[in-house]
């Protein structure tokens, strides 16, 4: 899948990332570096347990218009959404949980392929994602942490 490669290629740049997971720049963003490669991983690694754990008998496609129009161009807006407590860094965070995250995250990204087609995870916003949509939308929200990344290390 070409969206699961990109999502790996992601994956190396947040590893990239990890030597200066402190940096900080409040003019674009209130957390550091290692926040936002935190809460991407958490996102990814939550995402794939759900759809793991989810029935697919009970799938319905309820997905979004805005949701489809956001990922169709791969594009989350900045400062639009609230980050659901079960996916929020700590306080502090911490290197070494970085990379014990991205490990589980490099291979919880191998078993997306392996997913039913009606696995899903219910989103707050663009409602039911299911496997056809899941590389596409991991990919839209890791980009969007990954821009931000770079914005505060210009």
């Amino acid at each position: 899948m070409q969206a699961t490669k990109a999502i790996e290629n992601q994956l190396q740049q947040i590893e990239h990332y990890c030597s200066i997971y402190q940096r900080v720049n409040t003019k674009i963003s209130a957390v550091n570096v290692g926040w936002h490669l935190d809460h991407s991983l958490k996102v990814i690694n939550a995402v794939v347990k759900n759809m793991e754990q989810s029935d697919p008998s009970l799938y319905k496609d309820n997905f979004s218009f805005v949701g489809k129009l956001l990922l169709a161009f791969n594009y989350f807006p900045r400062g639009k959404a609230k980050v659901p407590k079960h996916v929020k860094p700590p306080e502090i965070v911490l290197k070494e949980a970085i990379i014990l995250q991205l490990d589980l995250a490099k291979k919880n990204v191998q078993e997306i392929e392996k997913l039913n087609s009606n696995a899903y995870f219910k989103h707050p916003m663009f409602g039911n994602v299911n496997k056809a949509r899941v590389s596409s939308f991991l990919k839209a929200h890791t980009n969007h942490h990954l821009k931000i990344v770079k914005n505060i290390l210009k």
